[in-house]
């Protein structure tokens, strides 16, 4: 009956047959079917069905908030049963690049984790050495980051797109009317980075590679560094497309003789990593950027 009752929440929350099949990877059919045996079962109705469409019934509202509760405290009991067995837990360690600002890493997360309820997910945003270092060092499973570095045979290398830069600068900043600019056009503004002062390998990829000529500010966080941009201190670059307030920050595109500036973004795993977990993951980040 759980897992009747899952398929009847995707339906719910999609309002759509078709959506709920493919947010659950099977078949419209075959969940159309799974949701029939709980109403049977239950002995009411939950949906209304007319063609192609359908309404919730009362009893299925009230069924479908409750069963949420239901559903959300059977996951943590087993999770907490599991631990208190002494059997090994399933765990998946992610590294994520802070300086992304996309939302395809989050609608993988979130859909992982309906997926795969039962694995613990532990999350570390970093930049692209930290990441570096903890997948080198086993203390990740996988990581999100850009590429700078030829691919090794080592790692599972997967490439996802090819994600153009964009400058973020405080929308009352003169820059802010511009739709484009180019580092000779950044030299006299400082440049905002959300790392550690130890991390000049950060500074000198900013300084060397993506040809950045302005002052460094530090910031000892991607909150801090946004805080600064607002606060009209400088400029800070990201990749994706992010959800900023209207009104406070500008994304403008970075240009290198008149082409953006775009870095590929990746997952990467090692090829001896026994976390399964690891390319189911890599599977659906794949797939959330193939369909931008």
């Amino acid at each position: 009956m759980l897992q009747r009752i899952k398929y009847f929440q995707a339906v719910v929350r999609n309002n759509s047959f078709s959506a709920a099949a493919a947010e659950c990877n099977i078949s419209q059919s075959a969940i159309s079917q799974q949701v029939r045996p709980l109403e049977n079962e239950l002995g009411f109705a939950l949906l209304v069905r007319q063609n192609r469409k359908f309404t919730i019934t009362p009893a299925g509202e009230y069924f479908y908030k409750k069963s949420l509760i239901l559903v959300n405290d059977y996951e943590r009991i087993c999770a907490e049963a599991m631990r208190l067995s002494g059997q090994e837990e399933k765990r998946l360690h992610i590294g994520y690049l802070n300086s992304y600002a996309g939302t395809e890493f989050y609608e993988t997360l979130s859909k992982f984790t309906r997926l795969n309820p039962e694995v613990n997910i532990k999350v570390t945003g970093g930049s692209h050495e930290k990441l570096f270092y903890l997948l080198h060092s086993d203390a990740a499973d996988l990581v999100f980051s850009d590429q700078r570095r030829v691919f090794s045979e080592e790692y599972v290398n997967l490439p996802l797109a090819a994600v153009p830069y964009k400058v973020l600068v405080a929308a009352g900043s003169h820059l802010a009317g511009l739709k484009f600019v180019s580092t000779e056009d950044l030299k006299n503004t400082p440049c905002i980075l959300p790392v550690q002062e130890a991390d000049v390998t950060e500074q000198d990829y900013f300084r060397n590679v993506l040809g950045i000529r302005s002052e460094f500010i530090l910031a000892d966080s991607m909150e801090q560094a946004r805080l600064l941009v607002i606060s009209g201190n400088g400029f800070m670059l990201q990749m994706g497309e992010g959800a900023d307030a209207a009104g406070v920050v500008q994304r403008l595109a970075l240009v290198r003789g008149g082409a953006p500036v775009a870095q590929n973004m990746c997952a990467f795993w090692k090829k001896d990593n026994p976390n399964i977990y690891a390319e189911k993951f890599a599977a659906l980040l794949k797939e959330e950027f193939g369909e931008k």
